[in-house]
């Protein structure tokens, strides 16, 4: 069996601490980079936090696109899940890497939904 969806969990280090804190840009940056892989935006939501960071989702239709950041320390966390596994995530991964000025970033890539099959003798 195939996987169901895939999740990339990715980390982008010694950015942009303006661009970490600015709602307004992280919202239309984040929507780009849903584009970037050929993803049908929903919606999207983002808050700004007091004295610093910004978390939001852009809701997609093969899943979502979600940012949290931490300005204080550069750092951004991103996690992108979609159910398309042919949907091209690392057009999304590099336009994050050149918006938010990460001059340390990386992601690993998990496949999601795999239901072990079960066999006779295990009282199925």
């Amino acid at each position: 069996m195939n996987e169901l969806g895939v999740h990339i969990l990715m980390e982008f280090s010694d950015c942009s601490v303006e661009t970490l804190d600015d709602l307004k840009r992280l919202e239309v940056v984040m929507e780009e980079a849903a584009l970037a892989s050929k993803a049908t935006i929903i919606k999207s939501v983002f808050h700004q936090f007091a004295p610093q960071g910004v978390t939001g989702v852009v809701v997609v239709a093969e899943s979502h696109l979600a940012i949290h950041t931490w300005p204080e320390h550069g750092y951004a966390a991103v996690d992108f899940f979609t159910c398309n596994t042919s949907m091209d995530y690392l057009k999304t991964y590099h336009y994050l890497v050149d918006k938010l000025h990460s001059k340390s970033p990386s992601y690993t890539t998990v496949k999601r939904g795999f239901i072990p099959q079960l066999k006779e003798a295990d009282g199925v």
